[in-house]
């Protein structure tokens, strides 16, 4: 991965040694395109960290999410923009930017962005078809920039050490690997029934918005490209058929909300007074974090609507099983109907099984019949829980590598991103079609 700025604009050692008038160090300059639950997130991590960071420019439609972070960072007035379009068009000031816009605009950004110099980190789909894909590589490989995308499990701790422990040999060669991501049934709910990533049209599939970094994932445990896909899966339970009796067009005004497993009241109004996980979500729906602007989100807005009456149409569960070179295989599960909790994993080794769940790691040696457990205790793996110190280890990935110069602390850069992808597309066309894919 080669880094080069075009002599038109301020050079990597110039933006690094910003300074404001009185001669202090700023820090690195970085700016922000999407100030969404991921993007603000991510400007926060990389601002936090160990390497000086200063947001210079951000962009978002909403008004009051912009300002509000314009005040946090100290953006002046000059360098808000209400479109990410205006920011791409106008001076670059940094040589680095966090693209974070809607999943149907990652195209047209990183082309913008790419073409005027910046350096990306770039939010996960890459992009919404694989041609998009194959032309956000062409633009980054162009323009001669990096562009990480932010398949963010590979830099968890948990996935450091659980990488390490297979490279020593420690269960000897990989044959297979069983890998679930348990959605939650209440995420499942707010994301892909009420939420931004509820339709095909406006949004993807959704192996692709919710698994494209599991398909990363299970490819860096293996370390091989794959070579067949099949795929199974539906939208089996949210559906207009099976709402209840009586069942209302919102959870306000329903008369089953009460004893619904999928009550929008529940979700929000839990996350409204004990914070956690499920606080983040309740950030998602209402601009203030009170009672009356939840019970007013809920009533007007998309978030409040019965989650068997929405417009929704992407899969709420989907089987994908996987053939590497060599012949190790792997079986991917994803589903709506589990707690929220970690992802479960099965590796299995010629010498030794490892069982993971985004933060434990055991080990069972067939030599020995021992058993060998490892606590990473990195936290929570779920977005709002940084995903195990996955996004913390992205960002610092990230701006050290800009800061040092060190492409090779990206492992999820734009050759990477793009042949992952290559495979979550195939295994969509194998579930739609029912036929093998040879890759």
């Amino acid at each position: 991965m080669t880094v080069t700025h075009h002599s038109t604009t301020p050079t990597a050692m110039e933006f690094a040694n910003l300074r404001d008038h009185h001669g202090v160090l700023l820090g690195r300059p970085l700016t922000l395109a999407g100030a969404g639950a991921r993007g603000s997130g991510y400007a926060q991590l990389a601002t936090e960290g160990d390497i000086p960071v200063t947001i210079t420019a951000l962009a978002d439609p909403r008004a009051g999410r912009r300002d509000r972070l314009a005040a946090r960072y100290g953006v002046p007035a000059t360098h808000c923009f209400d479109d990410w379009r205006t920011m791409a068009a106008g001076p670059r000031v940094a040589d680095a930017v966090i693209t974070a816009v809607q999943d149907a605009e990652h195209l047209e950004a990183a082309e913008a962005f790419a073409a005027r110099g910046y350096d990306i980190l770039l939010e996960k789909p890459m992009a919404t078809s694989v041609e998009e894909v194959d032309r956000i590589a062409a633009a980054a490989e162009d323009a001669q920039v990096s562009l990480t995308v932010c398949h963010v499990l590979g830099y968890a701790p948990y996935t450091v050490r659980l990488k390490r422990l297979i490279e020593s040999g420690r269960i000897g060669d990989i044959v297979s690997v069983q890998h679930l991501e348990p959605i939650g049934y209440w995420h499942y709910a707010h994301s892909y029934v009420r939420g931004n990533w509820r339709r095909e049209a406006t949004s993807s599939f959704m192996l692709l918005t919710k698994c494209c970094h599991d398909i990363d994932w299970i490819g860096h445990i293996v370390g091989r490209p794959v070579r067949a896909v099949s795929s199974f899966g539906a939208l089996t339970h949210f559906r207009p058929e099976n709402a209840p009796e009586d069942a209302g067009e919102r959870c306000v005004s329903c008369a089953v909300e009460p004893g619904c497993a999928y009550s929008a009241r529940k979700l929000y109004q839990i996350g409204l007074r004990e914070g956690g996980v499920r606080r983040y979500f309740t950030r998602i729906v209402a601009d203030e974090l009170t009672e009356e602007a939840v019970e007013q989100a809920l009533a007007e807005g998309p978030y409040g609507r019965c989650v068997y009456r929405s417009d929704n149409d992407v899969m709420d569960h989907q089987v994908v099983n996987l053939q590497y070179e060599g012949g190790v295989t792997a079986s991917f599960s994803v589903t709506a109907f589990t707690p929220q909790e970690n992802r479960h994993t099965k590796i299995f080794g010629t010498r030794g099984q490892i069982t993971g769940d985004g933060r434990q790691i055991e080990i069972y040696d067939f030599t020995t019949d021992e058993r060998t457990v490892i606590d990473t205790d990195d936290g929570g793996a779920s977005a709002a829980e940084g995903h195990g110190g996955g996004d913390v280890g992205l960002v610092a990935a990230f701006v050290r590598s800009h800061h040092e110069g060190r492409p090779e602390f990206l492992l999820t850069g734009v050759r990477e991103g793009r042949d992952s992808h290559r495979v979550v597309f195939a295994a969509e066309w194998s579930r739609r079609t029912g036929q093998l894919v040879q890759l």
